[in-house]
């Protein structure tokens, strides 16, 4: 209880300030919210303020919704471009934040990397399949690492950021 009304107390001194320190405090958090605002943007995309990444998005989704709506060859094509544009929208969000340091997506890019090698190997046919799956791991591991002092030298070392 005792608490709660030195709370109070507080809460009602606060009200009690001349203007003249109100507008001094506010001046003050002002200032301060625009230095973290800065400091918390998201990093602009190179083609401006053109919303390219959400228009994608956007034909990701009525590919994906037509897809399952459209039966055949046809539908299924549609759902796999569906994902593909979503996943590449996705991707280029994620290498733009994380070679800005505004967020780390180390995990998520090596794994893309991984993905990648593992397509072209199995297309390939050129190992077998232990091999691929060994090489795909060992190409995670070495972008997981280069990718983590990548983002530790553009956030000021930072390992990770949590917003």
């Amino acid at each position: 209880m005792a608490s709660k009304s030195r709370k109070r107390r507080r809460v009602a001194a606060r009200g009690k300030r001349r203007p003249a320190q109100q507008a001094s405090t506010g001046a003050r958090a002002s200032a301060r919210e625009r230095r973290r605002s800065r400091a918390d943007d998201r990093p602009q995309a190179p083609w401006g303020s053109f919303p390219l990444v959400e228009l994608v998005v956007l034909v990701a989704l009525v590919l994906l919704v037509g897809g399952f709506v459209v039966s055949g060859t046809q539908g299924a094509v549609m759902v796999g471009t569906g994902l593909v544009l979503g996943s590449l929208a996705g991707l280029e969000l994620s290498v733009r934040e994380h070679f800005a340091g505004y967020r780390s997506h180390t995990l998520l890019l090596a794994g893309a990397a991984a993905v990648a090698v593992l397509a072209v190997l199995f297309f390939g046919g050129l190992l077998p399949p232990l091999a691929r799956v060994a090489a795909a791991a060992a190409l995670f591991g070495l972008a997981a690492w280069w990718l983590t002092g990548a983002f530790r030298r553009r956030s000021g070392g930072y390992a990770f950021r949590v917003r």
